[in-house]
Order: structure tokens, then C-alpha cells, then sequence
């Protein structure tokens, strides 16, 4: 079994996710691995970053098939005897002029960006070594969403005693109204990604304070972040960060020093805790 550290970084062949990988390779101190579903795409950015002398590695991980999720997680302990960083990156969005039936939208967009990384949470939290750091890419795209919910979903999102099961049970609810039809005079409103974030930064905020419940003395860190307005495929080029800009926030999250107790179970922006 390898003794040094880990981090893994989950959709990292292209945007923000690459650039956070190029980062930790400069200022983690262990191995980096670079996953993405797709084998091709992801070996071609480790080659990528190869050529400008960095040495990430490679994993194949689709965080939408959970016998892919489960294989990496036994690799690492395997490998590893478990993981020091996860940086949850991976995430999907319909164009704004795509003309998908808003159902349909919700329910691929939350597939993704909140269930699936759910999974990620749970299926790697277990195996996260004392000292460890996740991180979750989410958006303030979330926060702007969560203030044009109805008050009794704002005050379920925003309070300290939803659980996981409650906020599971909240999005099945998003997708079902949107599916329906009938998601705005429900106090949703018309935005599959920023509901996505919503969901994120919320689970981020319960698994934070199962962390410090349940592994008091381990020093985990747990939070979520925006990463900003970044040129990508996603967001497009007239974004005003580039990539490495982006994967500031993320990098920093990722690498709390040993012995910090804050941030955690928190929103940040800019490097700042954000209010939610």
C-alpha cells in the first residue's frame, strides 16, 4: 500500500475541473488523480498536463454508475488505505436556449449534479482519512435559486435540522412538480441547475454536521463552493474567469492547513464564507 497522501478530482478532463487538477499537482503534496467517465478524454488531459511537466494520474470514474463509483473507491483503499481530498467537480447544464422540456431538464440535471454526487459523498466519505478535505463544486447559481423559493422551502433548506432524507426527498419533489408541470405554483422556481446547487450546497451543510457529530476528533473538512463565472463549455466564452481563476476557491478548500477547524459545512466564494 502507497503512504503517500491522494486527492482525487472528479470530471477533470476539460474547464474548472482540469484547472484544479493542474493547481494540486503544483501545491498538494501526494498523488492527484484526474477522473473523468470517459477514458479517452481523461487520458489525453493527464498526457496534457504531463507535457507541462506535472504528473497527475488517471482513473476512470463516471459518477453517474455507481459500479463505477464503487470500483474507484475500492482502488483507493486498496491502493491508498483510503483518500485525503475529494474534490466533487463533475456537474452538467442544459443551455439556456435548449429547448428540452423543462421535466426532463430537471430530472437529467439532478441525476447529475445532485444525486449522483450524493452517491460520491457517501460512497467515499467512509474512506476519507483523518485530516481530510471534500470539497463540492456547487454554484451561487443555488443561492440565487434558493431565494426565489417559496418561505417554507427557503426555511427547510436553510435550517440546521433538515436531514438527508428530508432534502432527498425535496429534490424527488423539484423533479416530480417540474415533470408535472405545476414546479412554479409549488414555490419552485423555473431552474433545474440552480435547484441542482441548491440541493448541493444544502447536503454539503448536512454532511458537515454528521462529520463533526460523528468523526469529532478527525479533523474533516466538508464544504461547498462557487468556483464563479469561468469561461467553459458549460458557461461559455464570454465568462469573465478563466479556468485556473475558477479553481481557486476549490484549491483552497482543498488544501486547509492541518489543524484548521473553519472552514467547514460552509458556502464560499472568493475564498470567503458566503451567508445561505
Amino acid at each position: 500500500m502507497s503512504s503517500s497522501k491522494v486527492a482525487l478530482v472528479t470530471g477533470g478532463n476539460k474547464g474548472i475541473g482540469f484547472a484544479i487538477v493542474r493547481a494540486m499537482c503544483k501545491d498538494f503534496a501526494g498523488d492527484v488523480y484526474l477522473t473523468a467517465r470517459d477514458v479517452g478524454r481523461g487520458t489525453a488531459a493527464v498526457d496534457n498536463l504531463r507535457k507541462e511537466g506535472l504528473a497527475p494520474l488517471f482513473h476512470q470514474l463516471d459518477i453517474n454508475d455507481p459500479d463505477s463509483v464503487r470500483s474507484a473507491r475500492d482502488f483507493f483503499t486498496e491502493k491508498y488505505g483510503g483518500l485525503d481530498v475529494l474534490v466533487n467537480n463533475a456537474g452538467i447544464a442544459f443551455k439556456m436556449a435548449d429547448t428540452t422540456p423543462f421535466g426532463i431538464q430537471a430530472d437529467v440535471t439532478l441525476k447529475t449534479n445532485f444525486f449522483a454526487t450524493r452517491d460520491m459523498c457517501n460512497v467515499f466519505l467512509p474512506i476519507i482519512k483523518p485530516g481530510g478535505r471534500m470539497v463540492n463544486v456547487s454554484s451561487v447559481m443555488g443561492s440565487m435559486a434558493l431565494s426565489r423559493c417559496s418561505p417554507e422551502l427557503q426555511a427547510r433548506f436553510r435550517s440546521d435540522d433538515i436531514t438527508e432524507e428530508e432534502l432527498v426527498g425535496l429534490m424527488e419533489r423539484f423533479v416530480r412538480d417540474a415533470q408535472e408541470g405545476v414546479h412554479a405554483e409549488r414555490g419552485w422556481p423555473s431552474t433545474a441547475y440552480g435547484i441542482s446547487k441548491t440541493g448541493l450546497t444544502t447536503l454539503t451543510r448536512i454532511l458537515a454536521r454528521n462529520l463533526t457529530k460523528e468523526r469529532p476528533g478527525d479533523e474533516v473538512l466538508c464544504n461547498a463552493c462557487c468556483p464563479g463565472w469561468v469561461r467553459t463549455d458549460m458557461a461559455g466564452p464570454n465568462a469573465t474567469k478563466s479556468p485556473d481563476e475558477g479553481a481557486v476557491t476549490p484549491v483552497y478548500l482543498a488544501l486547509l492547513p492541518a489543524g484548521a477547524k473553519e472552514p467547514h459545512g460552509q458556502f464560499v466564494s472568493e475564498k470567503k464564507v458566503q451567508p445561505w
